[in-house]
């Protein structure tokens, strides 16, 4: 197992007692899973986590002076959408055993694929000399820990907004409408987008139950996610860059299409079904109902 050799003295790890990550689920405080297969863009993520950390310990592991102020922070990663952010930073002074709540609650827009939780104890601010090789500089590393949750569900997995269309130049009458970008390398959270009519109040109700959905929310959301998988079959099928063993950037456009293929023509080759489209667009709607296995789940 590799390890972290940092440029100043470090203190031991057991200066920092960390409590499972916590996960908020309708009041309800579970430890953190390691999937969601319920989750879709519209639900957010409350965590929680409580971490005891022995300052006198840390400082004099560290060659820091008593005064030296340090902070414990964790820091959210979403590979599914490259973005990042804080959870929670709170700085600690003076002496003996602190005891952390640190929580928040991550929106869901900004989230997708695995979701990344690093806890960190860094050091603010020095005060005073320090040992020789101490680290000075605010933000040194002193202590981590690294928390994952893959989040994937059967809901389409890209972000999703809810308007009247009436205010649009969508039939006021659809119930959704999926948004796709042209460019195949363009990043995927920003070339995908889902829109729902709020007067489709089936529809809108199914996404807004999707962590617990009944019977007839479980029916919308197949046929949602495949009409949504429709779609983007159809475009990437009618673009000439996607062909069998493209390279397309990870989490681009192009990448997640080329994964939706795979996942649902396993074995086949995407020559194949371009034929297959253009010889019989029956056959080939009738094939991808089967692959998303519409209705199979409600």
């Amino acid at each position: 197992m590799s390890r972290l050799a940092l440029p100043y003295r470090s203190p031991v790890t057991s200066c920092v007692r960390p409590e499972p990550w916590q996960l908020v689920l309708d009041g309800a405080v579970t430890d953190l899973p390691e999937s969601l297969d319920f989750w879709d863009y519209r639900m957010d993520i409350e965590l929680s986590r409580t971490v005891h950390v022995d300052l006198s310990t840390a400082r004099a592991g560290a060659g820091l002076s008593d005064g030296s102020v340090l902070s414990l922070a964790a820091i959210w990663t979403a590979s599914g959408s490259n973005l990042r952010g804080p959870v929670q930073r709170v700085p600690l002074s003076g002496d003996g055993v602190r005891t952390v709540n640190l929580g928040a609650v991550l929106p869901g827009a900004r989230l997708g694929g695995v979701l990344s939780l690093e806890t960190v104890l860094v050091l603010s601010r020095t005060a005073g000399p320090a040992a020789p090789f101490a680290p000075r500089r605010a933000g040194s590393l002193l202590w981590e820990d690294t928390a994952t949750l893959r989040l994937q569900g059967d809901a389409p997995l890209f972000p999703m907004t809810v308007i009247d269309f009436t205010h649009t130049s969508f039939r006021d009458d659809a119930a959704w409408h999926l948004q796709l970008g042209s460019d195949l390398n363009g990043a995927a959270m920003g070339s995908m987008l889902l829109i729902v009519n709020e007067k489709a109040e089936e529809v809108s109700t199914a996404f807004a139950h999707a962590a617990k959905p009944g019977p007839v929310d479980r029916v919308v959301l197949s046929m949602v996610y495949s009409d949504c998988a429709r779609i983007m079959m159809e475009h990437a099928l009618s673009k000439e860059e996607f062909l069998d063993g493209a390279d397309f950037a990870e989490d681009s456009l192009g990448a997640t299409l080329v994964n939706l293929f795979h996942r649902l023509f396993t074995g086949r080759t995407i020559q194949d079904l371009r034929q297959l489209r253009q010889t019989s667009p029956s056959l080939f709607a009738t094939e991808l109902q089967a692959a998303t296995r519409i209705l199979k789940e409600a």
